[in-house]
């Protein structure tokens, strides 16, 4: 209930999650096919370069992949929280919707126009050049809108419309992409498809600092209208009632989470039921204000894929599952229950 939440419980509640998310991921630090140990990570690098391993391990090697993969899962479960408050559809998210696929899209088509995919991707470049960035939200946003044209003209913003939209949507962007791929030179092929599945790869610590302000921002912009989506999700008559403009807070969500879905997607291709699982699996805990789902879901998707990838990178030592593989697995049967449960009701459900 939104009247029951004071600052001080929500500063207290986000300084748990805070604490969880830096527990686990240093636990999955010091998970991996090589055995590490804290105390010669502690010693530091040594006198010259290579003579401590265990360090660079840490420092080099798993430390950026930890924090990649907690801004992917931050982004894409808040953009996940926004996008079901706006379109009051409790199975919106961004792989769902086809936003991410939309993303993925727009990335492809600016690597095309420009050099390769593998030198991107090798160089840990890749999402990172300003036009890929601005052709992946270009790409993203018209995807909002386009899977919200076809579900009104499917026959409204219900649960199936919107469903079906994304999914027409997904297909065909899915078509395209594979189209494009196919132009792409044989030797390239593994790392492109790996990159599709949702690869966490090494990136540098100037491209980590780069994605983490802008996800940081775009989460941000979409805290400050956290009270305006409460008031959105019951109705645009009701929040216009309410003093609020439902276009312009509309308006406004679709463009930060399209904005940092596509980073999202940037860094690591598609990486699906994020948005989906995690803010389910916190509204069950603390409830559907989104001065804290919004935040709450944030730590717990960067936590949620933290896990997720450290799975990946374990299962099937030395060699590697795409993190994609592993939130698909977890959650195409949530979806399911939910998709069940949802389609015999009208409306959002809190």
């Amino acid at each position: 209930m939104t009247e029951s939440l004071t600052q001080t419980r929500l500063i207290i509640r986000l300084i748990l999650f805070i604490f969880l998310l830096a527990a686990v991921m240093f636990v999955c630090s010091l998970i991996g096919t090589q055995k590490i140990s804290l105390s010669s990570v502690l010693d530091g690098p040594g006198s010259t370069p290579g003579t401590n391993t265990d360090y660079d391990i840490f420092v080099r090697v798993r430390i950026p992949r930890i924090i990649l993969a907690a801004l992917i899962g931050a982004a894409l479960a808040a953009s996940g929280v926004a996008l079901q408050a706006i379109l009051r559809n409790p199975l919106a998210e961004p792989y769902v919707l086809g936003i991410s696929s939309g993303a993925a899209l727009g990335v492809i088509t600016a690597v095309s126009l420009g050099s390769s995919i593998t030198t991107r991707i090798n160089m840990g470049s890749f999402g990172a050049g300003a036009s890929i960035s601005v052709f992946a939200f270009l790409f993203a946003l018209g995807t909002v809108w386009l899977v919200w044209l076809i579900g009104h003209l499917a026959g409204g913003s219900g649960i199936t419309s919107l469903l079906l939209a994304g999914v027409v949507v997904n297909a065909f962007f899915s078509a395209v992409i594979m189209l494009l791929i196919s132009l792409i030179d044989s030797q390239q092929l593994r790392t492109t498809i790996y990159w599709l599945m949702g690869n966490i790869g090494e990136k540098d610590f100037s491209t980590l600092l780069t994605s983490a302000i802008f996800i940081m921002a775009g989460i941000f912009g979409l805290f400050t209208i956290c009270q305006k989506l409460n008031v959105l999700t019951f109705g645009a008559q009701e929040a216009q009632s309410l003093g609020v403009n439902p276009r312009v807070v509309t308006f406004a969500a679709f463009a930060l989470a399209s904005f940092i879905t596509a980073v999202a997607v940037g860094l690591s291709g598609l990486v699906g039921f994020v948005g989906l699982i995690v803010p389910h699996s916190v509204r069950l805990v603390l409830g559907s204000d989104h001065r804290q789902l919004l935040p709450a879901s944030t730590f717990v998707g960067a936590a949620f894929v933290v896990i997720c990838d450290t799975i990946a990178r374990v299962i099937i030592a030395p060699a590697q599952f795409p993190v994609g593989v592993i939130t698909a697995v977890i959650g195409g049967p949530i979806f399911l229950l939910l998709l069940a449960r949802y389609s015999k009701k009208i409306g959002y459900q809190k």
